[in-house]
């Protein structure tokens, strides 16, 4: 095992993390134990985080003590590896749908450094109470207003980085992508975030992107 980035390990062309609850997979992950320790293995084709570290991500915001806001938590499956890697930090976790909440909440209930929240992410005034020592942001939402969400939310960092999953489609479906990709960081760098990077996802994801802003 390489340990690429804090937290985040790579063998052959695979990642892994420290498994925060030994012996428990998440969403039918490899479990795999070296010398001791065991690993989750982190696929990329479920998880955009994954994606973005094997297609160069240059630039990793989150470690171990990070405090994440994490906007679109759905089931937990990428969730559930940044909880792997927060050892020292939480992970407030944000979720619209109900359902996806059910699901969610069990995953929660076995890692004591998720704090699970049913809340709009256009709304982040709902969640506001739990901000004040978010360092990092991490939002997969699939809505028009992508970086609109993430702006507002982004009011509540007073500094440190944000990840923005953008899914060029769901913002304009017969724009190019990478046109799609760059209104994105004008318009996050309009609302005062410095682009450090954008990676694109495929082959593990069709049309999507990652920016990786900061803010002063």
């Amino acid at each position: 095992m390489i340990e690429v980035f804090p937290g985040v390990f790579k063998h052959g062309n695979h990642l892994f993390t420290r498994n925060r609850v030994k012996g428990k997979r998440v969403y039918g992950e490899k479990l795999v134990v070296v010398r001791g320790v065991e690993y989750r293995e982190w696929n990329p084709y479920r998880s955009k985080l994954a994606a973005a570290i094997l297609n160069g991500l240059s630039v990793m915001p989150i470690t171990h003590n990070s405090n994440v806001l994490y906007l679109g938590a759905a089931q937990g499956t990428t969730v559930s590896h940044v909880s792997d890697i927060v050892v020292d930090g939480y992970i407030v976790a944000v979720e619209i749908s109900p359902k996806a909440m059910e699901d969610f909440l069990l995953l929660a209930k076995r890692r004591d450094n998720i704090i699970p929240i049913l809340g709009d992410a256009n709304k982040p005034e709902m969640y506001e109470e739990y901000l004040d020592d978010i360092n990092v942001i991490y939002q997969d939402v699939a809505q028009p207003n992508q970086t609109e969400i993430l702006s507002k939310n982004a009011r509540y960092l007073k500094h440190g980085y944000t990840m923005l999953c953008v899914k060029s489609r769901s913002i304009d479906v017969v724009k190019n992508p990478k046109k799609v990709f760059r209104e994105s960081v004008s318009q996050l760098e309009a609302s005062g975030l410095k682009t450090e990077q954008v990676v694109d996802l495929e082959p593990y994801e069709k049309d999507h992107a990652m920016i990786i802003s900061h803010k002063d």
